[in-house]
């Protein structure tokens, strides 16, 4: 079924980033680190999607390409119908309005030398959107929808525990109104208890604000919470994506295979089987040919080594590059 156009709020088509690395006296380009090697996939509006991966894989970078933080390589993002990377810097300006991100450390991502009040409101100053008491208004209102108080208008970051900060960062990436809030691994660096109160907030507020969410996580519990699709990266590529109900029910990638069987059984007592993969995750600067996981992969053929498989949808809506499922 082709997915109406009205939709639709970003689309993300053959994406590369590569960052080139240079040596010797003349800092001559020696080569390249492959960190986004041709990826796409499409966000509806009110849609949140999980992209996940070990540490490394590129998740963070492709986020940071999408915000136009870093330019791509090659690639198109059709955000709202507009290409985000054939914007001048005026409508460039604007379109961050719509754009937010929640970054991991809500420590290191807040000024602090800034008060709450001066963080939150930088944006609503930046963009001539309020002054005065008008700005102080949407300001306590934010901090109030976040789970903060007035009084803390005046306090500074490091006299904030670690999820009363990111609450601080959801406040300010709301604070424009937009239509996508990209989360960084959002929750990584808070507590257990704490994730699941901050998680429960950004998906009140998704439903609050008719909000679009791309979650960036190695944490699939995390994804599997919050998320309608999850899609899965390696070395620079994405090699599933699913609904997350199908994904966890039933994933066809060996490389999701193994993530979730690391995830502990939440029955006290109860094994499940860990898929133990072999050998190290390759280099990104020099990538193996064909699939890029055949190095560490239980089902490896010996095509595998030779040819990339294609990334196909199995079921609908059910997409995998492997050559063990097709």
């Amino acid at each position: 079924m082709m997915e109406s156009a009205n939709s639709l709020l970003l689309q993300v088509k053959n994406l590369k980033k590569y960052f080139p690395v240079r040596s010797g006296l003349l800092s001559r380009i020696t080569g390249y680190v492959y960190a986004v090697d041709d990826i796409s996939f499409k966000l509806k509006k009110g849609e949140t999607l999980g992209l996940v991966g070990e540490s490394g894989c590129g998740k963070s970078t492709t986020a940071r390409v999408i915000l136009r933080l870093l330019e791509p390589t090659a690639g198109t993002a059709v955000f709202d119908g507009k290409n985000i990377f054939e914007l001048p810097p005026k409508d460039l300006l604007q379109l961050r309005r719509e754009m937010q991100i929640i970054f991991q450390d809500p420590y290191s991502s807040l000024n602090p030398r800034m008060t709450v009040a001066g963080i939150v409101g930088e944006a609503l100053s930046y963009h001539k959107i309020a002054k005065g008491s008008e700005k102080t208004d949407r300001i306590v209102s934010l901090l109030e929808r976040v789970g903060l108080r007035t009084e803390h208008l005046k306090r500074y970051p490091h006299e904030f525990s670690g999820g009363q900060r990111q609450r601080i960062g959801i406040a300010r990436a709301l604070a424009l109104k937009p239509k996508l809030i990209i989360g960084d691994e959002p929750v990584s660096a808070l507590d257990v208890s704490v994730q699941a109160q901050v998680l429960n907030l950004l998906m009140e507020l998704q439903h609050e604000f008719e909000l679009s969410y791309l979650i960036i996580a190695h944490d699939l519990r995390v994804v599997e919470h919050i998320s309608d699709r999850v899609a899965v990266m390696y070395l620079g590529k994405i090699v599933e994506m699913a609904s997350a109900a199908e994904l966890y029910r039933e994933p066809l990638h060996p490389y999701t295979e193994a993530l979730l069987s690391a995830i502990p059984s939440p029955v006290p007592g109860q094994k499940k089987q860990r898929i133990l993969l072999p050998g190290d995750i390759p280099s990104p600067m020099a990538p193996p040919p064909g699939c890029r996981f055949h190095t560490r992969c239980i089902h490896r053929m010996d095509i595998c080594d030779k040819k990339e498989p294609d990334y196909q949808e199995i079921k609908p809506g059910h997409w995998v590059a492997c050559h063990f499922r097709t």
